[in-house]
């Protein structure tokens, strides 16, 4: 081999390493450019901490395997429903699951679109005030004397916004920040009911041991697929896109099923 071979082929070499050394370098800037802060509260089993320690639920596996998907690292947060939407909108909050869309959300943040199957807003009620008010929509609690409790700042639905619209029902309405005060408040009667999603409601009450105070009732209060809201500040039309479609797949491969299986069958 001449020199002038060899000393090619040690350029080439020299130029290989560095481009591998290039690409390394960049695909570790991408992954940590990628970090995305995910929302998590006691809020079983869409999100909670797990016997073992860990933190689980269904948006919280759904939505980490679609960001994961994605190759981006995911940094969980645990935040109470109105602070996460302070967070959302400030930038120090990318991801919110469980989101309805509302104007006043889409000027800080983008939405997924109803990619996951829709769950229901049921009224849960003491067995009691039940019997003695079996109504069979929301609104008909206007003309009765039942006492409503609800979380701050969720919105449960048409029904429930068109109810609170009624300012002396609103008024009477027990505003609380967490659903555990709604149950621990309606087994000692100072409210008759409360809405939640129909697995979360019927989750907690079972880990409660108030299944035989509090019941689920007929009353549908709303149905739609809640949304995942993404930060403006901090995401882009693009990546809502690839978030979406990484959702969708999820769902169409039968992944999001089993995540819901695996967190409600000893419910029922």
């Amino acid at each position: 081999m001449s020199a002038a071979s060899y000393r090619v082929q040690l350029l080439l070499r020299h130029c290989l390493a560095c481009l591998t050394l290039l690409c390394t370098c960049l695909l570790t800037t991408a992954l940590a450019a990628c970090e995305k802060t995910l929302r998590w509260d006691d809020d079983p089993p869409l999100s909670m901490q797990l016997p073992d320690g860990s933190i689980g639920g269904i948006y919280v596996d759904i939505n980490r395997a679609a960001l994961e998907s994605l190759g981006c690292q995911v940094k969980l947060r645990k935040l109470p429903w109105g602070r996460a939407l302070k967070e959302l909108q400030l930038g120090r909050l990318d991801i919110l699951p469980g989101a309805f869309r509302r104007p006043e959300r889409e000027e800080y943040a983008y939405f997924s679109g109803e990619v996951l199957p829709p769950s229901r807003n049921l009224l849960f009620a003491h067995t009691d005030s039940f019997a003695r008010w079996p109504v069979s929509r929301l609104l008909e609690l206007r003309q009765l004397p039942f006492r409503l409790g609800a979380q701050i700042d969720v919105h449960y639905g048409p029904d429930y916004e068109q109810l609170m619209r009624d300012e002396a029902y609103a008024n009477d309405v027990a505003m609380v920040a967490t659903r555990s005060n709604l149950w621990s408040m309606i087994a000692m009667g100072r409210i008759d009911g409360a809405i939640a999603d129909e697995h979360t409601g019927e989750y907690e009450i079972q880990q409660l041991g108030l299944e035989d105070l509090i019941k689920p009732t007929s009353v549908v209060v709303s149905s739609g697929a809640a949304e995942v809201a993404l930060s403006k500040r901090t995401t882009t039309p693009d990546f809502v896109q690839q978030y979406a479609d990484a959702l969708r797949a999820l769902v169409d491969d039968g992944s999001y099923e089993q995540v819901v299986q695996r967190y409600i069958r000893d419910v029922h």
